[in-house]
């Protein structure tokens, strides 16, 4: 059995990030810019008002209270050409609007009052009170965000209010997903004697589609060495990526492993000294890495949070594609017995206000078969190998949901 880190650090050094690709903006949540991106435009372009109100000449407020005389009003979204503020008028302005011609301060429309055509301006104002000047946010040339910043919602609204339609990124994986196993059954169909019912392509699925990837499907395949060969095959002709549950063991019927060999040559058929987990078959087909997990669901969940997850995020540029473990305190303690493994157990993960500190529980039982503690858990406890962790004691932790 070899350790987790090296185990992660072997197949993280097989994976190359994906082709850059401009992508339209809207489909890039999520994605990482391949270059540093900048302005080519000041953000805000014109210097604009912060407030309904009036614009004015600051130095026509002083004393106040004074009246002025409205000479105009300025809508957002209108050419202020022909506007102009002279000495002793106003200009009724809504927010966003540009600063007209002659004007230098806003007082807001709540510090005034009305009288026909006169505005009745309570305060003194200082020039540049409530104007937004021209590239207030951004200016032309300024760098916006570098290479490999994640983008965010946040992200996407600044590279609009440049104009931009597309955006260099890493691609987005395309990952298929792949159950094997003669004891499968997809739906609701009645089950016979040894079968069970497909739980982990689901899942898979959806880890893939979490982790920023866009997921296939790939169906059932049974445990026939041509029929896995041919799945695969399929796969990798319109995949970046495949996933595989199941058949990476070391049975007669495993037939995965031996398809991967055959197509890339030698797979790795690693043991990792963790539980649950242990066994991975991982290969590189071309410039395309599969991933083959086993086949007990919660083994499954924990192989791809460990090694699928982190090389796909590689893949599409994440500078940090795994996870970092932070300090947690087990309050019921996590017994275990030595037997050479790191153990992941699932474990509940909450904040605790009082204290300022993560707290964490076990989230149930803890067989690799066992799905349902698996579904509970928004995190993973790294109880090192040996008698585990008393009550109170602390625990390198993996959280799952980070929220």
């Amino acid at each position: 059995m070899i350790p987790l880190g090296s185990a992660q650090a072997r197949i993280l050094a097989a994976v190359s990030p994906l082709r850059p690709l401009a992508v339209p903006l809207d489909e890039a949540l999520g994605c990482v810019t391949s270059v540093p991106l900048s302005a080519h435009e000041s953000v805000p372009p014109f210097a604009n008002t912060a407030m309904d109100g009036f614009a004015l000449r600051a130095a026509d407020t002083v004393g106040a209270p004074v009246r002025l005389r409205v000479v105009g009003t300025l809508p957002a979204g209108q050419d202020p050409a022909g506007l102009h503020v002279g000495a002793g008028e106003a200009i009724r302005i809504m927010t966003g609007a540009p600063i007209p011609d002659g004007a230098d301060a806003i007082v807001m429309v709540e510090r005034t009052s009305t009288d026909g055509d006169e505005v009745l301006v309570e305060i003194e104002v200082p020039a540049g009170n409530h104007i937004r000047p021209s590239g207030e946010d951004l200016v032309p040339g300024q760098e916006v965000f570098p290479a490999f910043t994640v983008l965010s919602a946040g992200h996407l609204g600044v590279l609009a209010s440049l104009g931009l339609r597309k955006v260099p990124v890493f691609k987005r994986a395309r990952v298929g997903v792949l159950s094997t196993g003669d004891e499968l059954v997809d739906g609701p169909d009645d089950l016979r004697p040894g079968q069970i019912r497909d739980s982990n392509r689901h899942t898979l699925l959806a880890l893939v589609r979490e982790a920023g990837c866009e997921p296939v499907d790939l169906g059932l395949v049974r445990d026939d060495e041509s029929a896995v060969r041919a799945a695969i095959d399929d796969a990798l002709a319109s995949c970046d990526a495949l996933v595989t549950s199941g058949g990476v063991s070391m049975g007669d019927f495993d037939e995965v492993k031996k398809v991967l060999t055959d197509l890339a040559g030698e797979v790795a058929q690693l043991q990792i000294a963790i539980k649950p987990a242990k066994p991975l078959a991982f290969a590189v087909v071309g410039d395309k890495p599969v991933f083959g997990l086993p086949g007990n669901p919660a083994s499954s969940m924990v192989s791809f949070e460990l090694f699928a997850r982190p090389a796909l995020r590689q893949m599409m540029g994440h500078p940090e594609p795994r996870r970092r473990p932070v300090t947690a305190v087990a309050d019921d303690g996590l017994p275990r017995r030595p037997d050479g493994k790191l153990h992941l157990v699932r474990v509940t993960a909450a904040f605790d206000k009082q204290d300022g500190r993560l707290h964490v529980r076990s989230a149930g039982g803890q067989g690799s078969n066992l799905l349902h503690s698996m579904a509970l858990a928004n995190a993973l406890a790294m109880v090192p190998d040996g008698d585990g962790i008393a009550p109170g004691g602390d625990v390198a932790t993996l959280l799952l949901d980070p929220a």
